[in-house]
């Protein structure tokens, strides 16, 4: 299992957590009282739950051969989302960036 602090305009909004290679969950921190992560993620609900990378995280991602040659550099398998994400962190488009978590 594998987490990431998501934040937005550089402040802690949540935890993205990765259970499975098929199951994502973000769930905002208890108190964060900023901006949404994603207008399809409101504060009110809390807690989401996906199947696969929400479409919001990968829609941060790169694409073509922007993606292959980030993948290439970074030396990353094109299916590891999470690994994606969090290499690309801190050089997202808009207002989050996301950070690995390290170990508790």
């Amino acid at each position: 299992m594998r987490k990431a602090i998501v934040f937005v305009h550089g402040k802690r909004a949540g935890i993205l957590t990765e259970i499975a290679s098929n199951e994502y969950h973000f769930e905002y921190d208890e108190n964060y009282e900023g901006e949404v992560v994603s207008l399809t993620m409101p504060v009110s609900h809390k807690k989401y739950c996906y199947k696969s990378l929400s479409p919001f995280f990968e829609g941060l991602l790169p694409e073509g051969t922007m993606l292959e040659g980030f993948l290439r550099v970074s030396k990353i398998d094109k299916n590891d989302c999470f690994s994606q994400l969090v290499t690309k962190g801190n050089n997202l488009v808009g207002t989050v960036t996301v950070k690995l978590m390290e170990d508790e």
